[in-house]
Order: structure tokens, then C-alpha cells, then sequence
């Protein structure tokens, strides 16, 4: 009886050891949920997004680059600003890009033609308007009617062909009917902010930007607004680069700047939200 005994004690006590050692090893190997997000946000590897961008954008993206920084801390943001043409030029030629951020469809759309953005990513994303302005200390009362009178001597805008602010600023002038009267006056620019620093330091009278431009700069003042229907809405398209090494990241980026904080930015600097 003593030996019985005995022996289903040695076996209770191995049983013990065998639980209590299981138990142990599985507490061991279960990881809390901080632990987990830690080692998730250490295993994200380093991404750098190069963005196509209009120049218009500058103010406002330069804003939000810094409050993506803080959403995403392992992708590092590079902007390349430019005319919209000028930018739509390089990537048709291969330069390094991820997302394209443009001042008008036309620009967007011929690389969708040419099937070097991914379609299913192309938005619209804001509206602008345009708008004359001149030297904050101008004394004259100038308009776009009387761009045409003596006292206004050279207007700047934007090359038509590549930068969309000059576009739209051809179509207003030629709704005005007066593009042909000012042809000899009119001194193009590379982009719209040239415009604008030609308008600061006094190098032209006048000059057609975007009202976001204006609302930018402590040296210009509106002098005028468009007309109602003198020329195209003013769309802003985005879209993600076929080419790009990072599209999972470029669509994160891109679906950022149709979120509620850089909203928030983009309206502070005098955008309008694409509806």
C-alpha cells in the first residue's frame, strides 16, 4: 500500500511540473498589444517619396510635409516644384517621381494618355481662382479692362503652353478681347510665383496669378478679380506615377491631402476644396 502510495505521488508531482512548465511557456511567448505595436512601428522600413508639384502649392505642401512627418515617421517627403508643363515634361522623360500634383487636368491628363500614371488613383483635389495684382504701394487703379492703356507698361504671367496660370490668364484676356492689344506689353515667366516676384519688386506693373499667390505675399495686392466665366474652373488634379518604386506609400500620401488636417491647411492658405 505504502509503495502504491508512493507511486501516484511521483506521478501527481510530474503531472505538476508538465502544466506548470506549459503554462509558463505559453505566458512567455504571448506578447502585450504595446509590445506588439512597438515592434511593428521598429519593423517599417524608410520610404522617400519625391512629389511633382505646381508651384502654387508650395506655401501649403511645405506646411503639410512637416504634419505627415509626424502621421508617417519612416517616409520622408521631397518635393520637386515647378510649372505644371514643365513638371509633366520630366516625368514623361523619365525623371524620379511618385505622385504628380498639378495646377490643371491638361497637364495630368496627357500622362494618363500616355498611360504613365496609375488611373485608379487620379483625383481632383482643389480649385483656385484668378487674379490680378500689382505693387502693394501701386497708386494706379488698374483692372483687366484697361491693361491696354499707356500707363500700364509690361504684364507678367505665366508661358501659356506650360504653366496653367498663364493659361487661364490667356483666356481671360481673350475674353476680354484684348490678349492681341497687349502682346507687345506681355513678358512670360517659367511659373506663377516668377510672376509674382516680378510684381513684388517692381519689375512689372501688373501680373496674373492665382489668388492663393496673392495671400502669400505681403508686397502684392488684388487689384482685380477674373470675370465670372472668362475661363476654365481651375482644378488641381492628383495622381501616383506608374513608375514609382513606392505605390502603396505615393496612395497613402495622396489620400492624405484629401483629409480633414490638410484641408484644413489648404483652405488656410486660400484654396477651395474640389467638390
Amino acid at each position: 500500500m505504502k509503495k502504491l502510495f508512493k507511486n501516484c505521488a511521483i506521478l501527481l508531482s510530474l503531472f505538476l511540473v508538465v502544466v506548470f512548465t506549459a503554462c509558463g511557456k505559453t505566458e512567455a511567448v504571448k506578447p502585450s498589444t504595446s509590445e506588439k505595436s512597438a515592434s511593428d512601428t521598429k519593423s517599417e522600413a524608410a520610404v522617400n517619396l519625391t512629389i511633382s508639384a505646381a508651384a502654387s502649392l508650395k506655401d501649403a505642401l511645405t506646411e503639410i510635409q512637416e504634419l505627415y512627418k509626424k502621421e508617417k515617421s519612416n517616409v520622408t517627403i521631397n518635393y520637386n516644384f515647378g510649372s505644371s508643363g514643365a513638371l509633366q515634361t520630366q516625368i514623361e522623360q523619365g525623371a524620379p517621381s511618385d505622385v504628380f500634383l498639378s495646377a490643371g487636368k491638361k497637364q495630368v491628363d496627357a500622362l494618363k494618355t500616355k498611360g504613365l500614371i496609375i488611373e485608379d488613383t487620379y483625383k481632383n483635389l482643389l480649385e483656385n481662382e484668378v487674379v490680378l495684382v500689382v505693387s502693394k504701394d501701386s497708386k494706379d487703379n488698374i483692372n483687366f479692362e484697361n491693361l491696354a492703356e499707356a500707363k500700364v507698361k509690361k504684364i507678367g504671367l505665366g508661358e501659356p503652353e506650360s504653366v496653367p496660370a498663364g493659361q487661364y490668364g490667356k483666356e481671360v484676356l481673350a475674353f476680354l478681347k484684348i490678349f492681341d492689344k497687349i502682346s507687345s506689353k506681355s513678358v512670360y515667366a517659367k511659373d506663377v510665383r516668377e510672376v509674382l516676384a516680378w510684381v513684388e519688386t517692381g519689375n512689372v506693373d501688373a501680373g496674373i496669378v492665382y489668388k492663393t499667390d496673392a495671400k502669400v505675399s505681403d508686397k502684392v495686392k488684388v487689384a482685380a478679380e477674373a470675370p465670372k466665366g472668362s475661363h476654365k474652373d481651375i482644378v488641381y488634379p492628383g495622381a501616383v506615377i506608374k513608375a514609382s518604386k513606392n505605390i502603396e506609400a505615393s496612395k497613402e500620401f495622396l489620400k492624405f491631402l484629401s483629409g480633414e488636417e490638410a484641408t484644413k491647411i489648404f483652405e488656410k492658405y486660400g484654396f477651395d476644396i474640389a467638390k
